[in-house]
């Protein structure tokens, strides 16, 4: 494995040769795309490499735009020199006319870079009918002596004519082919591209095969790195809590507001991560300022739930631990429902039956109820529905070619109410981080809590799980 491999991408005008390296490389920035024929003038440079070295190189070039003339052409030159030449001596003859200086410009282009390409993509668009021009451009690519992968694009669409593709390039003595939608392909799209490109080129399997190696490991990375995000946003979400005093008019309406300003920006900035790591940018996606769903939350949520097993631990408490547990929860329960109006000494003592970590965890949480204060956190649904929203995102992302030109557009509460996690129940790592506001802190020091490390890395797990398990609804445009 000295040199890189050579691959020219060829095929008629506007059928997305463009496209396809976009996709390849991940570079939605690649060359021009555009709906009018001959976007591409010159032929362009990409590369994939595998650890600095560089593997495989891609030369877009521009579309074949008279192959009927050309083909004649070529028949006349061989009639004229009355020689019996092989296909690439003659492509080279026809390179030295004045032909290819002038009239047939952009075809000796292609012809140049297929001469110097060890393999070529024939990209087709499968919307079109096959025409005479196509069979004569692929009589002429065949002419350069380089094994030819005919490339069907667009098979997604509705439109799609492969069987017609299919019968007229196997006439051809064209037998391998693959399917490949540039805008969206298959999971392991690549995989199949590479290995049907490995089949023509026996003397660089060895290079494919690194390249096919390197395309999965990055993947699972990527998938990753992105469920580790998804996860440090509900388990910051879980835990960010604030206090308000409701006494104080305005004051609910003013902390419910900030605490929703918080959420969005926390998911924003998760959003934009995820583009980042997937390679696609914040226009790729429509209404960047995330819907939040309205309902139980937008009137505030202060309640504590004090018979959730995590936050009794964190209290100090064991479930059914007797007169300690029995006080703390009662007092709950009073302060919960509205009911009887407890002193500052009733609440101390019961407090106190439930020993230090019930004043170090929840003691100035319980008695600031008393005087009027009320503690806002994020509702179960709207953990449910971010949860869902990351997980439908990255699952757009993994599935989107870098090639496609339409916005994802974030999905809505109704798009969430089914939820991601079995039940519709929060799992253990989101219940424990509502038991720990601490884990919100902005304090660096928090990345030290071994206990919220290893929530965050059980909800990788979870999500894993979820993201594998097909259950969800992929609501979002792709």
């Amino acid at each position: 494995m000295t040199q890189p491999l050579r691959i020219a991408v060829a095929g008629h005008t506007n059928t997305g040769k463009t496209s396809l390296l976009r996709t390849l490389t991940r570079d939605t920035k690649f060359g021009q795309v555009s709906g009018r024929p001959g976007t591409t003038r010159h032929v362009e440079a990409a590369r994939l490499l595998v650890n600095g070295r560089v593997l495989l190189e891609l030369f877009d070039t521009p579309g074949l735009e008279e192959p009927i003339d050309l083909l004649a052409l070529l028949d006349d030159q061989s009639a004229a020199s009355g020689s019996r030449a092989d296909g690439p001596a003659r492509m080279q003859r026809f390179l030295e006319s004045q032909p290819a200086v002038d009239r047939f410009e952009q075809e000796a282009k292609v012809i140049r870079q297929m001469l110097r390409s060890d393999a070529a993509f024939y990209v087709i668009d499968v919307r079109d009918p096959v025409l005479a021009k196509h069979r004569d451009e692929l009589e002429i690519l065949r002419l350069c002596g380089v094994p030819l992968l005919p490339l069907l694009n667009f098979v997604s669409s509705a439109d799609a004519r492969e069987n017609e593709w299919r019968e007229a390039l196997a006439g051809l003595g064209l037998h391998a082919i693959v399917r490949f939608d540039t805008v969206t392909p298959a999971q392991d799209g690549e995989r199949v591209l590479y290995n049907k490109l490995a089949s023509l080129l026996d003397q660089h399997s060895e290079i494919l095969q690194v390249l096919i190696a390197s395309h999965q490991a990055d993947a699972q990375q990527r998938q990753d790195s992105a469920l580790q995000l998804v996860a440090e946003l509900l388990i910051d979400v879980a835990a960010t809590c604030t206090r308000v005093n409701a006494i104080e008019q305005g004051a609910l309406e003013l902390g419910i507001g900030q605490l929703n300003d918080l959420v969005r920006r926390k998911e924003q900035d998760c959003v934009e991560r995820l583009l980042s790591l997937f390679r696609f940018y914040p226009d790729d996606l429509d209404n960047a300022d995330l819907p939040l769903p309205e309902g139980r939350w937008s009137k505030g949520r202060w309640q504590d739930d004090l018979f959730d097993p995590y936050t009794l631990q964190a209290m100090g408490i064991k479930v059914g631990g007797g007169a300690a547990a029995g006080a703390a929860a009662g007092v709950g329960i009073d302060l919960m429902v509205g009911g009887i109006t407890l002193g500052a000494a009733a609440v101390t003592g019961a407090l106190l039956g439930g020993g230090l970590q019930t004043l170090r965890h929840y003691g100035s949480g319980l008695l600031s109820r008393v005087t009027g204060e009320k503690l806002l956190r994020v509702d179960e649904g709207i953990l449910l529905a971010l949860a869902t929203r990351q997980c439908q995102l990255i699952r757009a992302l993994a599935n989107r070619g870098h090639a496609a030109q339409h916005k994802l557009i974030p999905v809505q509460l109704a798009d969430t109410t089914a939820g991601i996690f079995n039940k519709n129940r929060l799992p253990a790592p989101l219940r424990q981080a509502r038991a720990n506001p601490d884990w919100a802190s902005k304090d660096q020091l928090r990345l030290l809590d071994n206990g919220r490390q290893r929530a965050v890395k059980e909800l990788v797990c979870i999500l894993v799980a979820q993201i594998h398990s097909g259950k969800q609804d992929q609501t979002l445009d792709q």
